[in-house]
């Protein structure tokens, strides 16, 4: 047996150890959720409440451990005092508590990411174990210190195979994660202290999306007791994109992060209408904090005439002198509308009481008085007086308004918008909401508030059922004999063992969550409206934004970090910058930069990691035939791309009017079936050929991209779109086009 089979046969046997672990803890974990489930419902409310708790506690440990399965351990370390340490997706005991496995976000686990012949950190040989499914397929060493190894050492040194294995890998349709693989400056990026916002700015390829992820995945584990109480945050641009990163948090052991869109992130409403870019820019300028203001106090409102209500033979008044007073003395105390609202009506029912108790021909007793004023409050015309002059709100209601009936936002608007402005905002009270509408409904929320008078009720429902439960409560404990533990106690015992929901399910549902951190992608693309709705949710200004602003393709979006953050974070955030590119080939990488310099991007210029031959081809067609012709490259580049397990994928990224007849085209050459199903317009990231526009592959990434009419994607969606398109494959760029190409262009 030769040395390399020796080595392979050592770590298969380290490995084998390492699954049998894992195997064990996933049995023993099982078990005890078992018997946790066997036990049943039955029991004190205490029992039922620790069940539900334990319950809880093991199903997430249970997905916890089986997420890990692929290659859970995927590098070594030798360091010079001998010491021999394996890396792994997770940290490993064995039943004595002696370390088998390190977790690679551990402090342990740090020197095989940033550890150099020039900085070794105690490290003499750095492997990386190559695996297919539980086998060990092979080994790759880095010798970092020269003086450690015999002059007949015949292990095979390379340093680089690991990470150009990696990149050379098909794509299945969804992102992996990078953990065997992070590279040094993407390692410092991950490993950046918790507070403050960290800005992430990278060309294409530079791993953004993965060092986001991985980041998360090492704050949950560095700071788990603060952020598992209050839950990490993950935005991205769309639901298309969050499918496609889905399976990299599992994969790193960490399953409770709350992922959403920005059109998903106020509780009750999904966005599903679509709009016109520059209404879009509209609604993100950050005056709307101004706008919105206006419009709620402009619906508390004086009345023009005095209202006279006749009570059992006595007329009250409601006087416009003192519903003026009134409100002016609810705004005094800075409340949210809806809960100032109470103030204004404690006001007002106080004055109509005052004049109801002038009229009678005796004195009324001070605890006689609130007999009155309950009679005042549920007469109906005061109802509506006092309603018409300060209505409960709603964000929906609110909002819905200003663009349904226009002379409420030229009011609430005036010398804001434009007359043309204010025209391209009207729609019908019943549209759809955008995108955009999402962060002026949550700007509405924290200027109105709850309404008080539905939290009241539900107080009542709760003192209601309180009273129940201690009732019952009572009559265990005059059954049971037991003198140790109070009725209230009892009771609260009931009340606490319902359903246990996770913190992420629970942050999810509640817009007022306040995060311990927030990780938003993409975040080039969002309006000052968008950032000052994220801010709201994380109070410690705890976040990781990753962007780059060549690639913004919205007039709402930013090209300039400073130029967001001076404003909303001063003193409060720092940038790095991700400098090496390692999805695009070289060849695309320099013409995509040339295209985007002519354009006027503000470019981060990265290094391309590897180059393949042929990777830039273009062909010139008639415009008839580019669908045609774009077919036949899609399936051509499936060919090549495609392995025996069905990895590799081809996005076909043409402007949205080319994208039917592309898929037309297929159809009719026999190959629907590589196109999978498209749902109500979202990409199917798992087909083989994925017909989109460049907006959708933002994020994304393909083996080969068939790039339609560059010009036609230039014009329709700007440069941002157009270098996002260009940068999506990792082998090869195909161009068909029958308009001249665009500027910056290089020549054949």
């Amino acid at each position: 047996m030769n040395s390399i089979d020796k080595q392979l046969r050592a770590e298969q046997d380290v490995v084998d150890g390492l699954y049998r672990r894992l195997d064990e803890l996933r049995a023993q974990t099982r078990d005890r959720l078992a018997r946790v489930r066997q036990a049943g419902p039955s029991g004190s409310p205490q029992n039922r409440s620790e069940r539900d708790a334990f319950a809880t506690l093991y199903e997430d440990r249970v997905a916890r451990l089986e997420a890990v399965e692929d290659r859970l351990a995927f590098g070594r370390l030798d360091l010079a005092g001998g010491e021999r340490r394996y890396i792994g997706r997770i940290g490993l005991n064995d039943e004595e508590h002696a370390p088998l496995l390190t977790d690679w976000r551990a402090p342990a686990a740090q020197a095989f990411y940033r550890a150099t012949a020039a900085h070794p950190d105690g490290v003499v040989l750095r492997r990386h174990l190559v695996t297919r499914g539980r086998a060990v397929t092979g080994v790759e060493d880095e010798l970092l210190d020269l003086s450690a190894v015999d002059e007949d050492d015949d292990r095979q040194l390379s340093g680089e195979g690991a990470l150009l294995a990696a990149l050379a890998a098909r794509r299945t349709g969804r992102m992996g994660d990078i953990v065997a693989t992070i590279q040094a400056e993407q390692d410092a990026v991950i490993r950046s202290a918790l507070q403050g916002a960290l800005v992430v700015q990278g060309g294409p390829g530079t791993g953004k999306t993965a060092v986001a992820l991985h980041r998360a995945a090492y704050l949950l584990y560095n700071h788990r007791r603060v952020l598992e109480r209050s839950g990490v945050l993950l935005i991205g641009p769309s639901r298309t994109f969050l499918r496609y990163i889905d399976q990299v948090l599992p994969s790193l052991g960490e399953t409770g992060v709350v992922s959403t869109t920005v059109g998903e992130l106020f509780p009750g409403v999904v966005a599903t209408g679509t709009e016109d870019d520059a209404v879009a820019e509209i609604k993100g300028r950050a005056v709307w904090r101004e706008v919105i203001e206006r419009a709620v106090k402009q619906r508390q409102r004086v009345p023009a005439e005095p209202v006279r209500v006749v009570i059992d033979g006595h007329t009250v008044v409601v006087k416009p002198a003192d519903v003026r007073a009134a409100i002016h003395h609810a705004r005094r105390g800075h409340r949210p509308h809806n809960q100032a609202r109470v103030t204004f009506v404690r006001d007002m029912l106080g004055r109509l009481a005052d004049q109801y108790i002038s009229q009678l021909a005796f004195a009324v007793a001070p605890e006689d008085r609130g007999e009155i004023l309950e009679e005042l409050r549920s007469t109906r015309e005061i109802r509506i007086a006092l309603n018409l002059a300060w209505m409960p709100l709603t964000p929906q209601g609110l909002v819905s308004s200003l663009f349904a009936k226009p002379q409420r936002l030229a009011d609430a608007a005036a010398g804001v918008f434009s007359r043309a402005e204010r025209r391209r905002l009207e729609r019908p009270a019943d549209a759809p909401w955008t995108v955009a509408d999402i962060p002026l409904l949550d700007e509405a929320a924290e200027l109105l508030g709850e309404d008080d008078q539905a939290a009241k009720a539900q107080a009542r429902l709760d003192a209601e059922q309180r009273h129940q439960e201690l009732d019952y409560a009572r009559q265990v404990l005059q059954q049971s004999g037991n003198a140790l533990v109070s009725a209230e106690v009892l009771a609260d015992r009931f009340a606490s063992s319902g359903p246990v929901l996770t913190t992420a399910e629970r942050a999810a549902a509640d817009r007022a969550w306040a995060y311990g951190h927030v990780v938003v992608d993409e975040a080039q693309e969002l309006s000052a409206m968008a950032w000052r709705m994220i801010l709201r949710r994380v109070p410690t200004r705890s976040l990781t934004v990753v962007g780059d602003v060549a690639q913004t393709s919205t007039a709402a979006g930013t090209r300039d970090w400073s130029a967001v953050f001076d404003r909303l974070l001063a003193g409060q955030w720092r940038q790095e910058t991700l400098t090496v590119n390692y999805r695009t080939p070289a060849t695309v990488t320099r013409a995509a930069e040339a295209v985007g310099r002519a354009a006027g991007l503000p470019l981060t210029t990265s290094e391309a990691a590897r180059d393949v031959p042929d990777a830039l081809v273009t062909e010139h067609v008639a415009a008839e035939g580019l669908a045609a012709a774009a077919a036949r490259w899609a399936v051509t580049e499936v060919a090549a791309v495609r392995d025996a397990s069905g990895a590799g994928r081809v996005a076909v990224i043409a402007p949205a009017s080319l994208i039917g007849p592309v898929r037309d085209a297929l159809v009719a050459g026999g190959h629907g079936d590589l196109i999978g199903a498209t749902r109500a317009g979202t990409p199917d990231l798992d087909a083989a050929i994925t017909p989109m526009t460049a907006e959708q592959s933002k994020g994304l990434e393909f083996d080969a991209v068939v790039l339609v009419e560059p010009d036609a994607v230039l014009t329709d969606g700007g440069p941002g779109d157009l270098y996002v398109a260009m940068t999506r494959p990792t082998t090869a760029l195909r161009v068909v086009h029958h308009r001249p190409l665009p500027e910056g262009w290089p020549s054949a």
